[in-house]
């Protein structure tokens, strides 16, 4: 599931993923990217991840279609999270995208926050 925090405004879309991602998350979702987008702004995300486990196979896909579409639309990217692999999702992410990414400790929320404001 994915919950769009109240921190989402401007070229900023702060969200919460809990369990699985769904296509319908990214039907929520996509519609606060493309608009920023379309505003020729470049989006700032901090993805906060909390019990995540992944995403179902439509989702994964709707994600991909997007990232490859929009590869230079992304200013940084917060991921914030407590397991290895969330980290190393960071890491692979980084050669795919000109966007700034960087991994936060889930107890460094704020500072994740803070970071993406800027």
């Amino acid at each position: 599931m994915l919950q769009i925090l109240e921190q989402t405004g401007g070229n900023i879309v702060a969200t919460k993923a809990t369990g699985n991602l769904t296509k319908a998350d990214y039907d929520m979702l996509l519609p606060l990217l493309n608009n920023i987008v379309g505003k020729n702004q470049k989006i700032r995300w901090y993805f906060e991840m909390e019990g995540f486990e992944g995403w179902k196979l439509k989702a994964f896909w709707e994600d991909l279609k997007f990232d490859v579409q929009h590869v230079n639309d992304f200013e940084k990217v917060a991921m914030v999270g407590d397991k290895k692999w969330e980290e190393w999702m960071t890491d692979i992410m980084k050669p795919f995208t000109s966007a700034e990414i960087k991994f936060f400790e889930i107890n460094h929320g704020t500072e994740a926050q803070i970071w993406i404001e800027k």
